[in-house]
């Protein structure tokens, strides 16, 4: 276990989880709905130091199309959910703490010890999910810290239910992050634990996080050539720098030409419509 970072300090040793978006209320001696974050004497603590499920496999099976295509994952999960849907292909780990008929294992890790398989795994990835990665945000945020210096790209494989505290949390170390949108009904995600328009924000939310022009992502193309970095976080020497502007600019003339020839070229074959423009 570790020290939760995601919380608020009340009065009576009462703690606001800002984890996932119940933004549950726990108070000394009590747990979240997820479970496996508690309240000690006025401190929550939220799980560390361990997977209770573990596996490499395709990116694409995370599904990340776009993301390193035909790479693996390393992707690690705990124990403990949000929601508590009846059909969770991981139930024996998420639902651990909340049926008795549930729960596996764990095993004892390090974030060194997880990026040294996911490396001699030959993945380029580590995934948090399985179960509610939100909710242990701050353990995969300790293994992140460790892979994104070891050449790896991390992701989230989520539910959604998510606050602005948790995505501002992780996004420094996250790059990829997926949302399992389960229904468009409010009464169905009631049904499963959850809130439909808590979703909804979350999508939204990490859109404008991921669109939003920052000094390292800016929006114009000179700024993009500039900062773009290779799959081993280098970026573009001068040399290429002015070969790619070279490049888009060359490229940008001639297709302008091809355009304008091709156009002219149709109007001269449809005598009706070069009419109606002179």
């Amino acid at each position: 276990m570790r020290e939760a970072e995601l919380i608020e300090k009340l009065d009576a040793g009462a703690v606001r989880c800002f984890a996932c978006g119940h933004r549950c209320l726990v108070k000394p001696g009590r747990r979240g709905i997820c479970k496996v974050r508690f309240n000690k004497e006025g401190t929550l603590f939220t799980p560390a130091g361990y997977v209770a499920a573990l596996q490499c496999d395709p990116t694409e099976k995370k599904p990340f199309f776009h993301c390193l295509p035909g790479s693996d994952t390393l992707t690690f999960g705990m124990l403990g959910c949000d929601f508590h849907c009846g059909y969770c292909q991981n139930w024996l780990t998420s639902q651990a703490l909340r049926d008795d008929t549930a729960g596996v294992m764990p095993s004892d890790v390090s974030p060194d010890a997880l990026v040294a398989l996911a490396r001699q795994q030959g993945a380029r990835m580590v995934g948090s999910s399985y179960n509610e990665p939100l909710i242990t945000a701050e353990w995969a945020v300790d293994v992140f810290k460790v892979a994104r210096p070891a050449g790896l790209k991390t992701a989230f494989i989520s539910n959604g239910n998510a606050t602005p505290e948790v995505l501002d949390y992780i996004r420094p170390w996250t790059d990829c992050y997926k949302i399992d949108l389960k229904a468009m009904d409010d009464k169905r995600y009631r049904q499963l634990g959850g809130v439909l328009q808590h979703v909804v924000d979350a999508i939204r939310m990490i859109y404008e996080r991921r669109t939003a022009p920052t000094e390292e992502r800016p929006r114009d193309v000179l700024g993009l050539i500039v900062h773009a970095r290779d799959e081993q976080g280098h970026t573009l020497s001068d040399e290429q720098v002015l070969g790619h502007l070279a490049i888009l600019l060359l490229a940008g003339h001639e297709t302008t030409t091809t355009l304008a020839t091709w156009t002219l070229y149709l109007l001269s074959t449809m005598p009706e419509h070069h009419s109606r423009l002179l």
